[in-house]
Formats: C-alpha cells, structure tokens, sequence
C-alpha cells in the first residue's frame, strides 16, 4: 500500500507529543522498517495498528495509528506515540536478534 503522507491536527499533534517525541521522530519511524501488527484491542470504532521500532535516538518506540483516505491518498494519522517501557524494548530486541523463520515451509 502506498502511502502520501501524514494526517496531522492539534488533537493528535498534542497527544503524540506529550510523551517527549516530536512530529519528525513519530514520522521518522515510518521512513525506516517497523514492525506494524493490527492492534485488535482499541480496534472497535475504526481499524487501527501499531508500529514499533526505532528512530534517531536508537531508542524504541510505539506508534498507534489508522489510515486515512483524504483527497485520493491514503494518509497515516498518528493516535500515540511513545517510548518503550523497558520490558517492551528488551521483548523486541530479542525478537530482532531473533527473527521467525518459516524452516523452509
């Protein structure tokens, strides 16, 4: 899927920010490879996901989001973003030295 871009408001900007990463950090993590998983449990209004992985600061971080379909494009409209707790950020380092084979199936 192609996306065009972000979809950005004061109520998001407020919301993603008040964890100490700002708007080019939260945008950042898409421009590199997250890990983007359906996030089933805030899921009821809307479909939403979440991405994790790293930005600038080699620190971990959660985004939650939706897709936006504004104007013909499809837009990322960040909900919360965050650092890792640290449990969260030792889970995905071992998943990323380990990463799930399929053995050859």
């Amino acid at each position: 899927m192609k996306v065009g871009g972000f979809d950005w408001d004061a109520g998001n900007r407020e919301k993603c920010t008040k964890h100490g990463l700002t708007w080019t950090q939260i945008e950042s993590l898409f421009l590199g490879q997250p890990r983007v998983a359906p996030d089933v449990r805030h899921s009821s209004a809307e479909q939403r996901f979440i991405a994790v992985g790293r930005i600038d600061t080699a620190r971990p971080v959660f985004v939650a989001f939706t897709l936006r379909h504004i104007d013909g494009q499809t837009l990322i409209r960040p909900i919360s973003a965050r650092y890792m707790h640290a449990e969260e950020a030792r889970r995905y380092e071992l998943a990323e030295d380990h990463p799930p084979t399929d053995h050859g199936r």
